[in-house]
């Protein structure tokens, strides 16, 4: 019982040691491993990210080809797995989808009772080739297409759009997916990152923490929010509105509005810069900029009245619709991407654990609470 009031959500409580990521939410700064996002999305690409969160340093040209051809080669799923997707209903939750499926991969997964170091990164290879199995796997079969298999030859965005389309998508498609998952590659404690880091204090597997992070990012109030963005937007065209006017009145009516402000930045979400670009240059190079055009009326209008800035969710919408992905794919592919934070916070915890165990301020009756007798209750 504290005389000074715990904040609500944990805001601002630093509850563990990384070094994996960094951001400064006043200087709009995020980092991984100390290298800015900036350059990383504009030099490097998902496979040598993820070996950053991993290993720690980028890797060398040997590095990175092994790092590849090992993720490429961890492409595999169990039959049971294809089985359990082609059992399920075709308009099952696909973040519900996603999250059994990953329970169901442990079980078929030969270091599922080894939590070594070792055995952690050998599971982090397969998980990250999984997930983005599983996600265009069951898309395919939902829709009654053929299951397209992976393609050694490819990078893992342009796999998955393989997979997902049976199409091999074009460099500038391959590039913008590429960077897309860079940008949602990892960023801290993050709720679903927490969600993992919890689950592995316990010791419990990289697959059962994995689960919990779904879990966490299937919430509206996390991984939700980019398909909330283009909901809005279908709404707008669907009216025949002009997005200002249309937005004005909502929050006349004090209806939120998907894929503004950010609990940390308090300036420009830096991934929002590169997805705002993007989002502009795909939808120029299809020859329809609808969607970017509309996205850019509504975010100069709540700027402007509510003065706060597009995030990572806001131009993530548009950039994911220009590519001819599904809306209800918006948060299996965020998980596609983060992933790989997840695992590395995972190998992270194991490598240095320690039961993550807060405690609450407690706010209910004065203690010692009388134990009132049921004759006498009413």
């Amino acid at each position: 019982m504290s005389q000074e009031a715990a904040p609500r959500g944990l805001e601002g409580i630093v509850a563990t040691t990384s070094s994996i990521c960094w951001i400064d939410g006043d200087a709009g700064v995020l980092s991984y491993r100390g290298i800015d996002i900036h350059e990383l999305a504009a030099k490097s690409t998902f496979e040598e990210t993820t070996f950053l969160l991993w290993f720690g340093s980028l890797p060398t040209a040997s590095q990175l080809a092994e790092f590849k051809g090992t993720l490429a080669d961890s492409r595999v799923m169990d039959p049971s797995v294809v089985q359990f997707l082609e059992s399920l209903p075709h308009n099952a939750n696909t973040m519900e989808v996603l999250r059994t499926a990953i329970s169901l991969l442990s079980i078929t997964d030969a270091d599922d009772a080894d939590s070594s170091h070792e055995a952690n990164v050998r599971k982090s290879f397969r998980l990250t080739s999984q997930v983005a199995m599983v996600v265009a796997v069951y898309d395919r079969i939902r829709k009654g297409k053929e299951i397209v298999y992976p393609d050694k030859s490819l990078s893992h965005a342009a796999n998955f759009l393989w997979m997902l389309n049976g199409v091999k998508p074009i460099a500038e498609e391959e590039r913008a997916f590429d960077v897309a998952l860079v940008l949602h590659a990892d960023h801290e404690l993050n709720a679903s990152t927490f969600a993992a880091r919890v689950i592995a204090a316990t010791l419990s597997d990289t697959h059962s923490a994995i689960t919990g992070a779904v879990g966490a990012l299937k919430g509206p109030l996390h991984g939700g929010a980019n398909e909330a963005v283009m909901k809005l937007l279908y709404e707008i065209d669907a009216a025949k509105a002009d997005p200002t006017e249309y937005v004005k009145d909502l929050l006349a009516r004090k209806v939120k509005i998907s894929g503004f402000g950010h609990r940390v930045y308090k300036t420009e979400d830096p991934r929002a810069t590169h997805l705002r670009r993007m989002s502009k240059e795909m939808s120029e190079a299809a020859g329809n900029t609808k969607w970017y055009d509309m996205s850019e009326l509504v975010e100069k209008f709540v700027r402007g009245e509510k003065k706060l800035n597009a995030n990572v969710d806001f131009y993530s919408a548009s950039t994911y619709t220009t590519l001819g992905i599904d809306m209800d794919l918006f948060t299996p592919i965020f998980a596609v991407s983060r992933i790989s934070g997840w695992c590395a916070h995972v190998i992270e915890q194991h490598d240095n654990n320690r039961l993550i165990r807060p405690r609450a301020e407690y706010t209910g009756p004065a203690w010692p609470a009388p134990y009132i007798p049921m004759n006498e209750r009413s």
